[in-house]
């Protein structure tokens, strides 16, 4: 079973950063890892759904010309709303994925420490529609800390292990350390030397 929204609205009762993102050197590297694993320096859009607080979002916002954030927990969607709020083109919305998937193409679709909240069944669920939400040239990033969380369905391992199996095409970019994972796939496989002309 997915880890229920009450869970994360109990995360966030009285804290606006519950996992210490801005506070953790541990936090800001993997942001700074994450941001370069990007083979692209601009995405036409960018979906990031369980966004929290929106940290990422305010370092991915310069990085798109549309960006479309959501979460689950309503207090993380005001705090990224107040977060996000100097960038117009973006956007955050409430929603409980993958059910309430949103509609509309993106370039890259970033998961940050979601998946292993979802069991099997609604993760498989949601990378079906990352798939179809993704352009033909379109990008998933996906990003989870290793170490087992009490209560979560899924490890990170597991997690990924899924999304190599349902995406269908090798990682573009691969990174590992003994904290956490973080896996880039491109539906085109191309690289940045080769996007650049270089070969």
């Amino acid at each position: 079973m997915s880890v229920a929204t009450p869970y994360f609205d109990q995360l966030f009762a009285g804290n606006d950063d519950p996992w210490a993102f801005r506070q953790r050197w541990y936090e800001q590297r993997k942001r700074a890892l994450t941001l370069a694993m990007l083979t692209r320096p601009r995405y036409a859009s960018i979906f990031e759904p369980g966004c929290a607080n929106g940290e990422l979002s305010a370092e991915l916002a310069p990085r798109c010309d549309r960006l479309l954030c959501c979460d689950t927990a309503s207090a993380a969607v005001r705090l990224a709303q107040a977060r996000l709020e100097r960038f117009a083109h973006a956007r955050v919305e409430q929603r409980r994925l993958p059910e309430q998937w949103p509609s509309g193409q993106f370039e890259l679709i970033v998961l940050s420490e979601l998946c292993y909240y979802l069991d099997a069944d609604d993760l498989k669920r949601l990378i079906d529609y990352a798939l179809a939400a993704l352009t033909a040239d379109g990008q998933l990033l996906a990003c989870h800390w290793r170490p087992p969380i009490d209560g979560c369905p899924q490890t990170a391992e597991q997690a990924h292990a899924v999304l190599q199996q349902r995406l269908g095409v090798a990682p573009l970019v691969q990174y590992q350390d003994a904290d956490f994972l973080l896996d880039l796939w491109s539906l085109d496989g191309t690289s940045v030397a080769r996007h650049e002309g270089l070969r």
